[in-house]
């Protein structure tokens, strides 16, 4: 049992490696969520809440406890994994912009820093990974119709800031299926569109993204009934792929493989039905035009 160094860097993320440690741990030691929570004092829940990541932050008395309950006696395992629940508490940049985010979407942020790999379909705006800041600032002023004016310029902000993982060293793979019923929804008026569709060629050439479109002519497919969602990959062996769906009220996380693969699969034939890089260039193209 060894913490990874290459997790990611977001601290809920790292919260789930080493919740997902624990559980192997306390498997391998053949003890209950009762009896492990026995022997450092806490209730069985609490054990199952830690193992799921669903706790606000690990307590390194807990964490230090449960190893030697567990059977692990070597100090460097020992010294990485502290080291790591010391990290894991910390929090991550954008908890300076709570103000103005739902409490659940620092979760997906966390997915979204940490993953290696992120697929997407879009079937109503561009991805918040792409946008410009102009349409950005349209949509989120549309979305929030009694926010403030300060309080709009934060979330476009937070959305820019976001952004920066794409520039970073060793930046996720970004590759976006986007109906194009996207491109023709007017935000922020036929500057914005068009500055927006620019960007889009320009981002699309980068080596890490790729930028698909799904035209009307070529007619059903088969996220149509799905909606907008997120695939995440990440290095770390502990993590599964996670499928992101959001809504008004909040957002749905799902790490069952048998759930993930549906996401996967759909994404995957859509892929194949979505027009080739060159033609959604050309596509672009065309449509900036029309606007």
């Amino acid at each position: 049992m060894t913490a990874e160094t290459d997790w990611g860097g977001a601290p809920s993320v790292l919260r789930m490696i080493l919740g997902r440690q624990l559980e192997e741990l306390r498997t391998r030691a053949g003890l209950s969520y009762a009896e492990a929570g026995a022997a450092i004092g806490v209730s069985h829940s609490t054990i199952r809440r830690m193992e799921a990541a669903k706790v606000a932050r690990l307590r390194l008395a807990d964490a230090e406890k449960l190893l030697q309950v567990y059977g692990v006696t070597d100090q460097e395992e020992i010294d990485t994994f502290l080291q790591s629940v010391r990290e894991a508490n910390k929090r991550g940049w954008w908890h300076a912009y709570r103000d103005v985010m739902p409490d659940w979407f620092a979760a997906y942020l966390s997915l979204e820093q940490a993953a290696v790999q992120i697929r997407a379909y879009e079937n109503q705006f561009v991805h918040g990974l792409l946008q410009t800041e102009d349409y950005a600032r349209a949509l989120l002023t549309a979305a929030g119709p009694h926010a403030s004016a300060e309080a709009v310029e934060r979330r476009v902000a937070l959305r820019m800031r976001r952004q920066e993982l794409l520039a970073r060293q060793g930046p996720p793979r970004l590759w976006v299926v986007m109906d194009e019923t996207v491109l023709r929804r007017p935000v922020g008026g036929p500057e914005v569109m068009r500055a927006q569709i620019d960007h889009l060629v320009e981002v699309s050439r980068l080596p890490h993204i790729t930028v698909q479109l799904m035209p009307f002519a070529n007619g059903p497919h088969p996220a149509l009934w799905a909606g907008a969602y997120h695939l995440f990959r990440f290095r770390a062996r502990e993590l599964p792929d996670i499928a992101y769906l959001n809504g008004l009220a909040g957002a749905v996380y799902l790490d069952k493989a048998d759930d993930v693969v549906v996401y996967r699969e759909a994404l995957d034939r859509l892929s194949a039905q979505a027009a080739s890089a060159k033609m959604t260039e050309n596509l672009l193209a065309a449509l900036r035009k029309e606007w």
